[in-house]
């Protein structure tokens, strides 16, 4: 192969690793990214998904709201992307080669006004330890990003925390692998014997009219993916609001 040849060979190489970079290739999207809770701890970011921590939760530090096209009125929480600073389009403030897994805890609203959050815009309003991963702070903690679905790596099992009173039944449902941002849930007590279908609250939180109290308690969770999981047995009959249970299973990842 000639020098020409040569140097047209690793130019198309260039330009397919641009298209790449720029979200043409292997499913990476256009997006931008912004920081948020400078001043707070970034464990208490769990905002519209109602996480109390997001460490409680297991989904730790990196973590995001998302922007409306997104969040999905909530069908988003616990979803998991990969996020990088696209370097070409700004090669000051993004580092380079870094990417972060992050997870969606939060909702970021719009305002209306052309604000990065309005529709229908592809925005990442960042913890702040997860952005300094991927970019420096400047030019007004705005960066284009890159950014894809991946399948969400968690330790141990699903964790169920039951909130509400009375027959009020309320459940955060977190730490949830595979594409983790759940689609639908049924609740089936000891004396039940049949699965009954929740109902979003909001974010994470699930509600059945039904009185469950004095019962053990069995889940069952299908994926915005489409994948279904059952988690017998996995609350005892013991339970009292404000409790959290992990089961032993787990969504695997893909």
């Amino acid at each position: 192969m000639g020098s020409v040849s040569l140097c047209h060979f690793f130019l198309f190489l260039a330009c397919v690793v641009l298209d790449g970079i720029n979200g043409q290739v292997n499913g990476w999207l256009n997006g931008h990214a912004t920081f948020y809770g400078a001043n707070q701890n970034p464990t208490t970011l769990g905002g519209a998904c109602g996480y109390d921590s997001t460490v409680h939760a297991g989904f730790g530090v990196n973590t995001a709201a998302v922007s409306g096209a997104l969040f999905r009125d909530g069908e988003a929480c616990g979803g998991c992307y990969q996020v990088m600073c696209n370097y070409r389009l700004d090669p000051k403030w993004c580092l380079p080669r870094r990417v972060i897994t992050i997870t969606a805890t939060n909702f970021c609203p719009p305002n209306n006004m052309g604000g990065w959050c309005d529709p229908p815009h592809q925005h990442f309003d960042m913890s702040q330890p997860a952005f300094l991963r991927v970019a420096r702070q400047g030019n007004e903690g705005i960066v284009p990003v890159l950014y894809r679905r991946v399948s969400c790596k968690r330790r141990g099992g699903v964790r169920f925390t039951l909130k509400g009173q009375s027959n009020f039944n309320m459940v955060m449902i977190s730490n949830v692998g595979g594409s983790g941002d759940a689609k639908a849930v049924w609740i089936r007590g000891s004396r039940t014997r049949t699965w009954i279908p929740m109902h979003r609250n909001w974010g994470a939180n699930w509600q059945s009219s039904v009185d469950v109290r004095g019962q053990m308690l069995s889940f069952k969770i299908t994926l915005v993916d489409g994948k279904t999981t059952e988690f017998f047995n996995v609350v005892p009959s013991t339970w009292s609001f404000g409790q959290t249970f992990s089961s032993q299973n787990q969504f695997s990842n893909y």
